[in-house]
């Protein structure tokens, strides 16, 4: 026997589903809910409403927007020669925050894992492929620098190469700020592996 009412209870359950949130969080938020005036609550549920239905892909990027096609596609002030591939939308997000980066993007919309049962054929692989159409003369690969994004950066190269494009590899190393007794291995070797000349 619950000792909420079945309302509460499915809004927890519904709650706990989001990437990060337990029970307990999950419980939280519904009291949280709860306290919210009625207009406060509308409005709340008005935005994920509009949110899921007028939220798509790029036609040409794959990245999130409520256009055909998203502003950094459209603007006539972007690198067109240059794609840079990332893992989701909230990577786009983080290299704009840059603001050293003026190409163009991909959305994988995730990366091939076998754990996770995401092959090739569930990642924007063939999107990406439509688009290097002879104007593009270099594809960056900026996935994450794990065994997945490791491999489906080795997995798009071997596709992309063969057309006679550039592909490159964000480089990984020392953050800034950090001290060198701190890194691991597997990032000194990455910092010296990417080294430049100053």
């Amino acid at each position: 026997m619950s000792l909420y009412p079945a309302p509460f209870e499915r809004l927890v359950e519904q709650l706990s589903k989001l990437p990060g949130v337990g029970s307990k969080s999950a419980q939280r938020m519904a009291f949280y809910f709860l306290r919210l005036s009625d207009q406060e609550a509308e409005a709340f549920a008005s935005a994920i409403t509009e949110a899921k239905r007028r939220v798509r892909r790029c036609e040409k990027c794959q990245n999130l927007t409520d256009q055909e096609v998203c502003p950094i596609c459209a603007s006539p002030k972007r690198d067109k020669r240059v794609i840079c591939v990332v893992s989701e939308p909230r990577d786009v997000i983080a290299l704009e925050r840059s603001r050293e980066y003026n190409g163009l993007y991909h959305v994988l919309h995730g990366v091939i894992s076998p754990l996770r049962h995401m092959g090739p054929e569930d990642i924007t692989a063939r999107e990406l492929l439509a688009r290097l159409d002879g104007t593009v003369e270099e594809v960056i690969m900026a996935t994450n620098p794990d065994t997945e994004g490791e491999a489906t950066a080795m997995y798009l190269s071997r596709l992309i190469k063969p057309l006679g494009i550039k592909v490159t590899r964000i480089a990984y190393g020392i953050p800034v700020g950090s001290n060198l007794e701190f890194a691991d291995d597997a990032t000194l070797f990455r910092a010296l592996e990417g080294r430049r000349e100053i």
